[in-house]
């Protein structure tokens, strides 16, 4: 169904993309948007571990979601800040590109863990998340993607 990787030399293992999704604070959400035009955004992420999901957050309308609930099919691309070897002005950087399935989180409990854990990847202040779940929480619609395919690639920028 998914395409293989035809570079596959550069290609990284599934624990090196994990270890990028873990680490990057953002990337590219594309969903099947308006007359089935691509409809990307940024958007910031938080990978789980436990159940290997990537989850996102968002208003509760809007363009995103009138597209999940049409379609739930999705891809979300994230890379790392890359490296230069010593001496070569060209950068190396390892993107990551997941397929899989879009769904709106329901469950409060869920979608309270999700809240933590995407803020302590921009803030360990525990003020501020109360502060965002007593003032925000209700206004907020938390996203789930079950990954069905993934790939990374490391790419030399010369």
């Amino acid at each position: 169904m998914f395409r293989e990787m035809r570079r596959f030399k550069q290609q990284v293992s599934e624990a090196e993309c994990i270890d990028i999704l873990k680490s990057t604070k953002r990337g590219v959400l594309s969903v099947i948007g308006d007359d089935g035009y691509q409809y990307g955004m940024p958007i910031n992420h938080y990978y789980c571990e436990d159940d290997g999901k990537i989850y996102f957050h968002g208003a509760k309308a809007g363009h995103k979601i009138d597209a999940i609930k049409t379609c739930d099919k999705a891809s979300y691309c994230v890379y790392n800040d890359g490296f230069r070897k010593e001496g070569d002005w060209a950068l190396n950087i390892t993107s990551v590109i997941t397929f899989g399935r879009i769904h709106l989180v329901e469950d409060e409990e869920v979608a309270l863990k999700i809240c933590s854990e995407l803020t302590k990847k921009f803030t360990d202040d525990k003020v501020y998340l109360e502060n965002e779940i007593r003032n925000s929480f209700r206004n907020v619609q938390f996203l789930e993607l079950v990954p069905e395919h993934m790939t990374g690639k490391l790419v030399n920028e010369s």
